[in-house]
């Protein structure tokens, strides 16, 4: 999987973590009987979605510079 920057990963893991709850409890409490099931399961799919970046983000190896583009110490 290609490198994403942390701070990137961090904004879309709170994202979709702030997003999954507040589906979740508006889906619980204020929506419509016939909208329940849908708009928890939406909260529930991001809540989710929220999970899986925490998981890139705790697993990525961090980015080696580019060798090629490294000066050499004779010149």
């Amino acid at each position: 999987m290609k490198y994403i920057e942390p701070i990137r990963v961090k904004i879309l893991m709170i994202m979709f973590y702030a997003t999954g709850v507040t589906g979740m409890i508006i889906g619980l409490t204020i929506t419509p009987p016939n909208a329940v099931m849908i708009i928890t399961f939406m909260g529930v799919i991001n809540f989710s979605l929220g999970a899986f970046f925490t998981f890139v983000f705790l697993t990525q190896v961090e980015k080696e510079p580019d060798k090629r583009k490294k000066k050499r110490k004779g010149n």
